[in-house]
C-alpha cells in the first residue's frame, strides 16, 4: 500500500542515502518522456522538502530542456539490496548551470568533477513510498569510473566543445540552454 508524505523524514533520508542509484523522470508539454538512471555521488537531501543533484555531462540533456518548458520532476529510488521499497519524490526544480550564481556553492557539496553540467535544486511537494516487493535483488559491486575518466580526458575546453556539438538540444529538438539563452 502506497503512503504519501508532505516531507522527507529521517527514515526517508537514510533510505535515499543508502541507495547507489536513482532515476529522474521529466517531460515537456510535447515530445518524449525521459527517464534517466543516475549514480555516483550526485545527490544530497538538503532539507525536509529540498534535494539537490548534480548532472554530469553525458550523451543526452533532456532534463534541462524539459524543466524550461514544464517545471516538474520525479525522482525514484528502488531498494535493490535489502529493504524492499520504492520511493518517489514529486516536485519542481530550478536548473543551475556553471554560469549561474548559485552553481559553485551547491557544486561544492559534491566531489570535484570536470564534467559538472547542471545542478537541479528540487522542491519536494510530495514523497510517496510503496512496497517494492516485485523489485529484484541486485548486488552493488561498485561505481563505474568511465564517465569521470572521459571528462578528465576531455578537459574544460573539450567539455565545452561537446556541449556545443551534442548537448544544445534534446532528442525532440528542444533547447537545453546549456550555453545560455541565445535570445537573451
Amino acid at each position: 500500500m502506497a503512503k504519501q508524505f508532505e516531507q522527507i523524514n529521517d527514515t526517508h533520508r537514510r533510505f535515499i542515502e543508502a541507495q547507489h542509484m536513482f532515476f529522474v523522470g521529466t517531460a515537456a508539454d510535447t515530445g518524449t518522456v525521459n527517464v534517466s538512471p543516475k549514480g555516483m555521488d550526485s545527490l544530497r537531501v538538503i532539507g525536509p522538502n529540498r534535494i539537490i543533484w548534480r548532472n554530469l555531462t553525458g550523451s543526452g540533456n533532456e532534463t534541462a530542456a524539459h524543466l524550461a518548458r514544464i517545471n516538474r520532476m520525479t525522482l525514484m529510488w528502488c531498494g535493490f539490496e535489502r529493504q524492499p521499497m520504492i520511493m518517489r519524490a514529486y516536485g519542481t526544480a530550478r536548473t543551475l548551470h556553471p554560469r549561474d550564481a548559485d552553481f559553485e556553492a551547491l557544486n561544492a557539496d559534491f566531489p570535484s568533477s570536470d564534467g559538472a553540467r547542471q545542478i537541479y535544486d528540487m522542491t519536494v511537494e510530495m514523497l510517496q513510498t510503496s512496497c517494492g516487493y516485485a523489485v529484484p535483488f541486485y548486488d552493488h559491486q561498485g561505481p563505474r569510473d568511465v564517465l569521470e575518466k572521459w571528462a578528465e580526458d576531455k578537459g574544460a575546453e573539450g567539455i565545452t566543445t561537446y556541449w556545443k556539438e551534442r548537448n544544445q538540444t534534446t532528442i525532440d529538438g528542444l533547447p537545453t540552454h546549456i550555453l545560455g539563452d541565445p535570445d537573451a
